[in-house]
């Protein structure tokens, strides 16, 4: 499973994204690579159809996509049981990555 973790300098959530997916990976042994992409410029964000920074990638799928969201260098909401959050939660994480393994 080839992961991508798409981000831009200034975001406050990729950080803590990263560890959880590395985390993720670890505790449940998944055969997984984690690759970073830094999105620069406002142009290379719509090219990519990226929609904040983080988003995360898994087999070039996003799991978390919201058609709606605008396009470009923005901070990235995620809905969870607990409210909107910068990062998707841990088990959120880990139910994408388990399904990506079916």
């Amino acid at each position: 499973m080839d992961i991508t973790l798409q981000y831009f300098d200034g975001c406050p959530s990729w950080e803590t994204t990263s560890a959880d997916l590395r985390d993720l990976i670890e505790e449940h042994h998944l055969a997984a690579q984690v690759r970073y992409q830094l999105i620069e410029t406002t142009e290379s964000a719509i090219e990519l159809g990226f929609r904040g920074s983080p988003t995360v990638l898994i087999d070039d799928v996003d799991p978390f996509a919201d058609p709606e969201a605008p396009l470009g260098l923005s901070c990235r909401l995620y809905a969870t049981p607990g409210g909107l959050a910068g990062s998707p939660t841990r088990r959120q994480l880990l139910d994408a990555l388990l399904a990506a393994c079916r």
